[in-house]
Order: C-alpha cells, then structure tokens, then sequence
C-alpha cells in the first residue's frame, strides 16, 4: 500500500497542537507525527492540509440515526446510511444507539448492527465500535422525546440475550429502576462503559450504581435529575442529584450535546472547567434528520417511533421539548470551540481520545501516535470538513458536508 503524507496544515493532539507538521500513514496505521520533511517517503501520496487543521477522526458514543435513518429502523440499509451520513462529519467511529422499542426490535438492531460490521468497508462510513444500549431501561418521568409506551425496567431474561450478541460495549440504564443493580453489574462484568440516563435518581441511588460499576452519565443537563426534581419526586430533606454526583465524583464522566441549541456556552465552559476534556466527551446524540430537510420523522423505529419536528437547526418532540441534535459531529467541535474559547486540542480530545478511552478503544483508535488506525480528517481553518480518510482510505463521499 502507498503511504499517505498528511502535510501543510496543524496537528491537533490531545494535549496540543502542531504546526507545520507532518503525519505519515502506511497500510492503515499511523507511522510518524512530528515536523521533519526528511521523514516523507518518495512514493507517498500527499495530502495538502492548505492551512487548516489535521485531526484524528471523531467518535461518537451516542447517535441514533441521519441521513433519514435510525439504527432502530433495523436493516442493514439504515445502518450503512447512518454510518455513511456520519462520516461525512468527520465521525471515524460511531457506537449505534438503541431507544425504547419492543425486544423483537431492538434484536433486529442489533442483528443489522452485526451484519454491518462484518461487512464494513471504508465506503461504508464511519466504523461501528459497538452497540449502546441505551433504551428501553428508562425512567418514565425522564423519558424524554423516547416513546413512554416502550420504557420498562429491566430483568435478566431481557438483557442477558442483548449482552449474549457481543456487541454491546456502552450500557445505560436509570438507576432508580428495580433490576438497575443487576444490569449495572452484568454490564460491567461484559467489560461495558456503564451509564445512567433518562433517570430521576438520588446521589444515594447513584452511589450504589457506582459500587456496581456505573461509570458515566449520558447528555448532562438533559433528561436527568436535579435537585428540585428529586425534592418533587421524594419530599424533604432535599437530597443531591446525578448533577452533584458526577461533578463530586472525580471517577465520574459524562457527554455534553454542544449543538449551540441544547446548552449555553456557559454550561459548556463549566462541564469542561469541572469534569475536565479528560471526563468529558462530545456526542451528537443525532437523529434521522442530519443532512435532511426540514419536516416531521420518526425518533426510533420507522413503523412506530416518536414523532418529532426538525427545523433544520435542532429536533423539538413539542414546542419546548427538545428531540435530540440534527448535527454531525463536526458542528459539535467548531461550536465547542468558537463559542467557549476552550483550547481546541481539549475540544478534539473530548470528541476523540476520551471517548475512546471511556469504551477501552484508545490503544487503537482516538489519537494521532504511530501504531493507531491511520483514521484522521482534515479541517479547514473553521473547522469545516474537507477530507475524511479511514484506516487510511479516504471517504469519497462528502457531498452533504
């Protein structure tokens, strides 16, 4: 295979960036990072940065669907669409997310999920590391633009046969839910990043989570517990909330859905100041909408999801109920960045490196350093995508960018 030279542009590493620098890939891994010319092989193929930013690719955690299809719609034709509208954004590696549907439909996800990465090619889109498992073990009070209908706690005979497929590597579940413990503790024993979310759960309740494995929190800020809504569901004493533990629990990371809709920049600037780009992460928390026009789409399961609006900018579930972002990761880092003046190396550490750590991937992916997949993106100087390559293979299809 040819060797690829990445030249004319910036590094952006997860503790700085480098100018002027020079990334040389050979048969899909990353051989050398640094400044010298000498390095660059005669044969290479070379990409000219032409000023702007050369970045590791991203990886999203928490993504349900774009491109007019949601994992939940369970073919491997929905699948390979999301992952290709994905890619588009700069997102290398993306881990599909369930919602709240029947067990039949949340097989049938995890079947196409499968199937699709068995089958994966660099012309496929963005990589699949795995499946999160995050609906149907919501809270009914949290369950936010999901269909209430399908929440339901959790039991072993349920998710035993979701864990039994092997694909599942990220694991949510509300902890105040009866049969939380023992889903936290099989995930957690399954080698899984375990997480509580769509939950109206006490600091007490999220200790015990913790003893049993629970690590991470999705969407801060959105469909979680605070104080005032646990004074509501428990009485006084008021008692802390999931916003407390993670910000109390050096161990504890969460995401942030920086779409310039969800969250202020001053929400953002004070997740990064307190959990640190080390314990935060970026996600898109995306729908079938990315790269859709505007109008009225199913959020889950195509034959029987939530309807939602998309105005081009955000979902809304209501007329003050958001549905999930409409944006690729991409946007998620530029507004990250211009709108809080965060560094930007912490800004693509949180949407690349952390994440990678957080599901146990970062010795391969997440990173510019020699020996990782040679899966890199190259931005302009506002951060807009211009190439996307992945395992060394350049993404053709960027036309939706």
């Amino acid at each position: 295979m040819t060797s690829l030279c990445f030249t004319g542009g910036t590094a952006i590493l997860p503790d700085r960036t480098v100018e002027d620098a020079i990334v040389i890939c050979r048969d899909g891994k990353i051989t050398y990072v640094g400044q010298s010319k000498n390095r660059i092989p005669k044969s290479a193929e070379t990409i000219d940065a032409k000023g702007g930013w050369i970045s590791p690719g991203f990886v999203d955690i928490h993504v349900h669907g774009g491109g007019g299809s949601d994992f939940m719609d369970g073919s491997l034709e929905a699948v390979q669409q999301s992952c290709r509208t994905h890619a588009r954004h700069g997102t290398t590696t993306l881990f599909p997310t369930t919602s709240t549907g029947s067990p039949k439909q949340i097989r049938a996800m995890l079947d196409a999920t499968i199937r699709a990465q068995q089958s994966w090619t660099a012309q496929n889109g963005a990589a699949i590391g795995g499946v999160h498992l995050y609906g149907p073990f919501f809270a009914k009070d949290k369950v936010g633009c999901h269909k209430d209908s399908g929440c339901r706690h959790p039991t072993a005979k349920e998710f035993e046969s979701y864990f039994e497929s092997g694909i599942v590597k990220v694991a949510t579940c509300a902890a105040e839910l009866p049969g939380a413990a023992a889903f936290y503790r099989h995930a957690h024993r399954k080698g899984c990043l375990v997480t509580c979310g769509h939950s109206n759960s006490t600091w007490s309740e999220m200790d015990a989570a913790f003893k049993n494995g629970m690590r991470h929190v999705d969407h801060f800020w959105c469909a979680m517990s605070t104080v005032p809504s646990i004074r509501k569901r428990l009485g006084v004493p008021m008692q802390g909330s999931m916003l407390e533990y993670v910000l109390g629990n050096p161990e504890m990371s969460t995401e942030v859905i920086a779409d310039g809709i969800h969250l202020s920049p001053e929400l953002l600037r004070f997740a990064w100041q307190l959990k640190t780009a080390r314990r935060l992460c970026l996600v898109t928390d995306c729908n079938r909408a990315l790269d859709m026009p505007p109008g009225k789409y199913r959020f889950g399961p195509q034959q029987n999801g939530s309807w939602f609006t998309s105005d081009g900018k955000v979902g809304w579930a209501s007329e003050d109920s958001l549905a999930s972002s409409v944006s690729g990761m991409a946007h998620m880092v530029r507004h990250m960045h211009q709108a809080t003046k965060i560094p930007l190396a912490d800004v693509v550490r949180m949407a690349s490196l952390t994440p990678a750590e957080r599901v146990g991937m970062d010795t391969r992916i997440g990173s510019l350093q020699p020996g990782k997949q040679a899966d890199i993106v190259v931005l302009s100087p506002r951060l807009k995508v211009r190439h996307v390559f992945l395992r060394g293979t350049r993404y053709e299809n960027l036309k939706h960018r």
